[in-house]
């Protein structure tokens, strides 16, 4: 026999419970058989029903396992692929210590959540590029999120269908066709310039894709570090000022039956975001057979409530007129 739940300590504490208030029983009754006659014979009788159906109750507690029986046990997951935007104005300070930072941050709390789900990344500018495949390898993940930074990538202007058309072509591709919930994770501050935006959520949303857009800046804007200075607008000559645009995540987000979510001076929406992925249904990824012990504690639990439902219901007299 093998206990599931072996407190000894919660035990030892129980037991000594019951025997102290059953010693201030039996001394109430010893002060009672100086003045009247009790039986005492009856009156063991009463404490050793106590102690069988108290004793009952603590291997129940206890969970007695009797036994071996098999059970499958099935792996579930999800796969979500995050998009992360490299573009130089990912570099604006609006959001301390800089947008960028802040969200490689709030990434590795966000992977933390999803153990068993296989998480891919994918970073992009003008041009989208597969960072990491789908793995379950938390720790590359983390590894890939420390190296992000906006020298990885051609910076010539923002495409948001770039990355988005890489990950349906990637699970498109997948031989993992068991897995139920595929979904992209799209971080940007919202500035594009590509012109398939339409095209490629129309084919997410076919392939029930859901995209959840998470915005990053401030309406605000702040100005775009370059070296030693600034990134200068060429049309007016002035230090260029890159707000958040939340109109094309927005718009993603609304086509693909996904969500949008903000990080900005106003609304630190990270966690919204996560119970939204936690929410989705997953997929059967495996399963295997484990052998478990057979829990019988019912057995000394029903078997200890009838002794006491005796106790209560046919009371020992323990006292003689």
């Amino acid at each position: 026999m093998v206990w599931a739940y072996p407190d000894i300590d919660l035990i030892i504490v129980l037991a000594s419970l019951f025997g102290l208030v059953y010693l201030v029983y039996l001394t109430r009754f010893w002060m009672i058989n100086r003045r009247l006659q009790v039986q005492k014979r009856r009156l063991v009788t009463k404490l050793v029903l106590r102690t069988i159906y108290f004793l009952l109750f603590l291997i129940a507690l206890a969970g007695p396992s009797i036994g071996t029986s098999t059970k499958e046990v099935k792996e579930e997951g999800k796969d979500i692929f995050i998009a992360v935007d490299l573009s130089q104005s990912m570099n604006a300070t609006d959001i301390g210590p800089s947008r960028l930072q802040r969200i490689k941050f709030e990434l590795k709390n966000l992977i933390k959540n999803f153990p068993s789900d296989r998480i891919g990344l994918i970073i992009f500018s003008s041009e989208a590029f597969m960072q990491c495949p789908l793995t379950f390898d938390q720790n590359v993940l983390q590894l890939h999120l420390d190296g992000l930074n906006t020298g990885l990538v051609p910076n010539a202007g923002t495409d948001l269908s770039g990355p988005l058309r890489m990950a349906l072509d990637r699970f498109i591709n997948d031989p993992s066709q068991e897995i139920k919930s595929k979904s992209i994770v799209l971080i940007s501050d919202g500035e594009n310039f590509g012109e398939e935006l339409d095209n490629v959520s129309e084919s997410l949303s076919d392939a029930g894709i859901k995209v959840f857009t998470l915005g990053i800046g401030s309406q605000e804007g702040a100005t775009v570090p370059r070296g030693n200075g600034v990134v200068i607008d060429p049309n007016s000559g002035q230090p260029a000022i890159s707000k958040l645009d939340r109109t094309s995540l927005q718009q993603i987000a609304a086509q693909t039956d996904g969500q949008y979510f903000e990080i900005s001076n106003q609304a630190q929406e990270l966690g919204n975001l996560i119970a939204s992925l936690e929410r989705l249904e997953g997929g059967v990824v495996g399963s295997r057979i484990i052998e478990t012990s057979s829990n019988k504690y019912f057995y000394f639990l029903l078997a200890g409530l009838v002794l006491s439902l005796l106790d209560m219901v046919l009371p020992i007299k323990t006292i003689k007129l």
